[in-house]
């Protein structure tokens, strides 16, 4: 075998391990959940790069869109009742929301290895609670277990 034979499959080896190791996680949109109602399920989830989000509707009247995301991070607006995956590669926090259930505190907060635009995403939080009528200290509390 030749030596560039050697490496493309050498390559190709460490790309197919490195996809076989992404993680697929699940958050459910949820009327009622364990922090009370509408609320994402886990609402906090930290994840490795590479790993995938599946936003699963319990409810066709739930969406999930992305608000803030790392420079160079995945967006992503689903329609209402929609599942919706998302594969997340860049580093930092991700903050998220159910567009009708906004104002009941219905968002998320994802971090995707290193923290790396977590000021910028306290400073949009701050924004976001004068929007959000009940459940204010969710995505406060949530953006606190970021590490």
């Amino acid at each position: 075998m030749s030596s560039i034979t050697l490496r493309g499959a050498i390559l190709a080896l460490a790309m197919a391990s490195t996809s076989a190791l992404a993680a697929d996680h699940e958050v459910k949109m949820l009327n009622q959940g364990k922090d009370g109602m509408m609320t994402f399920e886990p609402a906090f989830l930290a994840v490795a790069p590479g790993d995938s989000v599946t936003f699963l509707p319990t409810d066709a009247a739930h969406n999930t869109h992305s608000v803030l995301s790392p420079a160079e991070g995945a967006t992503w607006n689903g329609s209402m009742g929609e599942k919706v995956t998302v594969t997340l590669n860049q580093e930092g926090v991700y903050v998220y929301q159910c567009d009708p259930h906004l104002p009941l505190g219905m968002v998320g907060v994802i971090q995707v290895g290193k923290a790396t635009n977590l000021e910028e995403a306290k400073k949009h939080a701050e924004g976001m609670n004068a929007t959000i009528a009940m459940n204010k200290e969710r995505l406060t509390q949530y953006l606190g277990q970021v590490q």
